[in-house]
């Protein structure tokens, strides 16, 4: 039985106010409501974990050691989440996703010719953001 709780409300109209982005659990207990009062981390996790479940909410592990992070797919939107991959900058810990159809061109390359599937939800390139970019010239 699914019923929704205020919890989960304030969990869902957080992560519906930052669709699309990549939120992790700790910057959703900082930020969602219930009422008047924080949403504690464990309920934060409970919450996510069903809306994983649901499917209305993507969650990404990058790196052991670092916070997953969780993106909440608007069922109104026609997003293929299957499609997009990720890059993280080794500078400062920017986490990036791409929707772009010349990297998905490796993924068909490298299932028709090497008989390889990838999860592009767990592809990740390692570089340098363009911000960390910028700022290494001014050096």
């Amino acid at each position: 039985m699914n019923y929704k709780t205020k919890q989960q409300d304030g969990v869902l109209k957080y992560l519906n106010e930052n669709a699309g982005a990549h939120v992790t659990a700790e910057d959703i207990r900082e930020n969602a409501r219930n009422g008047d009062s924080q949403i504690s981390l464990a309920t934060v996790y409970r919450q996510l974990d069903k809306l994983v479940e649901q499917g209305l909410v993507i969650k990404y592990e990058t790196d052991k050691g670092s916070p997953a992070c969780f993106e909440y797919i608007d069922p109104n939107l026609d997003i293929n989440p299957d499609k997009e991959f990720h890059c993280i900058c080794i500078s400062c810990g920017a986490l990036i996703h791409i929707r772009c159809r010349e990297i998905s061109g490796i993924e068909d390359h490298l299932l028709k010719e090497h008989h390889f599937l990838i999860d592009p939800k767990r592809t990740v390139f390692y570089g340098h953001c363009e911000n960390c970019q910028k700022a290494q010239k001014k050096i």
